[in-house]
Formats: C-alpha cells, structure tokens, sequence
C-alpha cells in the first residue's frame, strides 16, 4: 500500500514537471515599424521577452490611428498576460485602453505619454532633451542667424520638444526662423518631410544656418535634401533628436550634414518595460517600488563629433 502510494505520488510529480507552465503572453504594438525608432524599442521587448521564454507576438499599425485602436482591441480579444505599446496614442486609443484595463490586461507604454488606464509610460524628459537641442543648436550658431524647422505635433514628445525650442527662440531675438514645416502625414511621413522641407530649403536658398528636426528620421531626409542641394559639412548646423546607429554614421560621415543628435536609449526602454511587466505582473511586485508617478524616466545622451566614437563602441 505504502509502495503503491509513494509511486501515485511520485508519477503526479513527474507529470507536473512534463507539463510546461503556463508561458506569459505579451503583446507589442508598434504604431509605425517604419521608423527606426519604433521599431528599435518593439524589437528590443520582443527579444527581451523571448529571453525570459515567454510568448510574443509583434503588431505594426503602420501609423494609422484606427489600425491602432483595432489592434489594441485584438490583443484584449486574444487575451494576452499584458501589453507594451510603443510610441502609441493614448489621448486617441483611450476607449481602447479602458477596455484592456477593464479585462485585466496591464499596459505599459513607451514614448506615449501617461494614460489612466496604464500602469505607467517609459520615456525621457521631453522638456529637458528639448530645451538642450535647442540650446545646442543656438550655440553653434553663437546665438545669432536663421534658421529652419520641421516639426510634428501628432506625437507628444515631438510636439514638447517643439514647444521648448519656441520658448529658447522667444529669448534669442536674434536667431529669426525663416520658415517651419509641420509633418502631418504618419504612413507616408518620409514624403511628406521631403515635400515640405524641400520647398523651405529652395525658398530660402543661401539664407539659413541652421535647422532643427524635432526626431532623428526627419533629420535623416533633411541631410539628403542639402546634400542634393551641394552643401557640405559644416555650411548648415543640423541638430535632432532620437540617436542611434544611423545617426553615429551620419555624424561621422564627412558628407554628412547632420551635426548633433540627442540619443534616447530606445533599446533600454523596451528592455525595462519588459523587466518592469515581470516585476509587477508576474512576481508581483508593488508597482509603487518600480515607478513613482505615471512615469519612469531614462536619461539621453549627447552625440555630436566631440562623442560620436565613444558611443558607438
């Protein structure tokens, strides 16, 4: 009898272990994989996730909003552990974002912007990169000369970054902005860049010396155009932000115009917002000793021909 029970109780121990536990399904959401830097944090989570042997499945709304929204809705409908969407919109998906809140499904945004129904977002200060590349910019400049913009307003770090430099430009009456372009389109940005700010640049031909990019892909399209225009490096101080490997190449390259980039650490972004969902939903940790407030905080860096080699090794 005793035999028969030890072995009862031994063959429930060896199904138990045969059996794989139940492996954490997370959802990443993309809102344009064509951007370098969405794409860089979706990635940088997915492989992180994969890591820890969980579940992934990568979604791309290709920058459209209602796409969005219906890809929020299918990942509560596949009834995923939890969520990170990255450069989401939180203003324009928040019925989206009640509804995954009200299912149970923690969401956790990157360079998004805070939302009620989130646990928190990741992302720089805004405010602070802002006000730096701006001061940057002017300071090549020695506080004095013209200058072009290209803007974004649909997302709401580029759209604080744009607020701030209008702030530094207000007290620097002597740098005058000769024209400013906004990108309104999300699925065909690129184009939409090229057309507005290659018009700035053949209007003001020889007139300006300087430009700010409020994101590093609009830079990317603005150092192609003034190449095709005959500059060289050092006729127009180009400054942005986002960083990453194209931009290290880009500041290094002699043909390059791209002078400075602020880089934010899109990887380790993706990266923590994975470490923090394990934390919170898995080994339920308080979110409280994770983040304080509705948002966790990492720091850019500085990236210009004085720093270029040491942040890319």
């Amino acid at each position: 009898m005793r035999r028969s029970l030890a072995a009862t109780v031994f063959g429930i121990a060896l199904l138990a272990v045969a059996i794989p536990a139940h492996a954490f399904k997370l959802g990443i959401i993309a809102f344009q994989m064509s951007s370098e830097t969405h794409a860089r944090v979706a990635n940088a989570a997915a492989a992180a996730a994969k890591a820890r042997g969980w579940e992934v499945q990568i979604l791309n709304s290709e920058g459209s909003l209602p796409k969005h929204a219906e890809q929020i809705e299918a990942m509560i409908q596949a009834k995923v552990d939890g969520l990170i969407i990255a450069m989401g919109k939180p203003v324009e998906a928040d019925a989206q974002l009640a509804a995954a809140k009200q299912a149970g499904i923690p969401v956790i945004t990157a360079v998004a912007g805070a939302s009620p129904h989130t646990l928190f977002d990741i992302q720089v200060n805004d405010y602070e990169v802002g006000a730096q590349a701006a001061l940057y910019l002017l300071s090549k400049l020695n506080y004095r000369g013209n200058i072009l913009i290209e803007r974004y307003e649909n997302n709401v770090a580029s759209r604080i970054r744009g607020k701030v430099l209008d702030v530094v430009l207000s007290e620097n009456s002597a740098i005058k902005v000769l024209g400013s372009h906004s990108m309104a389109r999300t699925q065909s940005w690129q184009e939409d860049v090229r057309s507005g700010m290659q018009a700035l640049i053949l209007q003001n031909q020889g007139k300006f010396q300087g430009i700010w990019a409020s994101f590093d892909g609009q830079a990317y399209v603005i150092d192609d155009l003034l190449r095709a225009q005959g500059l060289k490096k050092g006729d127009v101080v180009l400054v942005s932000i986002d960083g990453g490997p194209e931009s290290n190449r880009r500041i290094k390259d002699p043909d390059s115009l791209l002078t400075a980039t602020y880089a934010i650490p899109f990887e380790k972004i993706g990266e923590k917002a994975v470490d923090a969902m394990d934390q919170i939903v898995v080994k339920k940790t308080p979110r409280e000793k994770i983040v304080n407030g509705p948002v966790l905080y990492v720091e850019a860096t500085l990236v210009d021909a004085t720093t270029v080699d040491q942040i890319s090794k």
